[in-house]
């Protein structure tokens, strides 16, 4: 399935990273499934670089979360600085 499933597992990925990190989120449901979708491949890539995964291989669900965490934790800090003060 590859990349379809990589987008899949990502768009799962991302609902779930909505719910785990904390705070408020500057971005909507969409903005939150499409970086899940691109913690998912950014996981795979990675995954890929440092062997845990064989070429063609996705990132599995727990990785595509872990990525969408972190990208999401990205966007917001990203966000709330160009935000300025309030």
């Amino acid at each position: 399935m590859g990349l379809i499933g990589t987008i899949i597992i990502g768009f799962l990925a991302g609902l779930v990273a909505k719910f785990l990190h904390p705070g408020r989120d500057p971005g909507g449901f969409i903005i939150t499934t499409l970086l899940g979708i691109v913690g998912a491949v950014v996981a795979s890539y990675l995954g890929q670089a440092v062997g845990w995964y064989r070429a063609g291989e996705g990132a599995g669900f727990l990785g595509a979360v872990v990525g969408a965490v972190i990208i999401l934790a990205l966007y917001n800090a990203m966000a709330r600085r160009n935000a300025g003060p309030v």
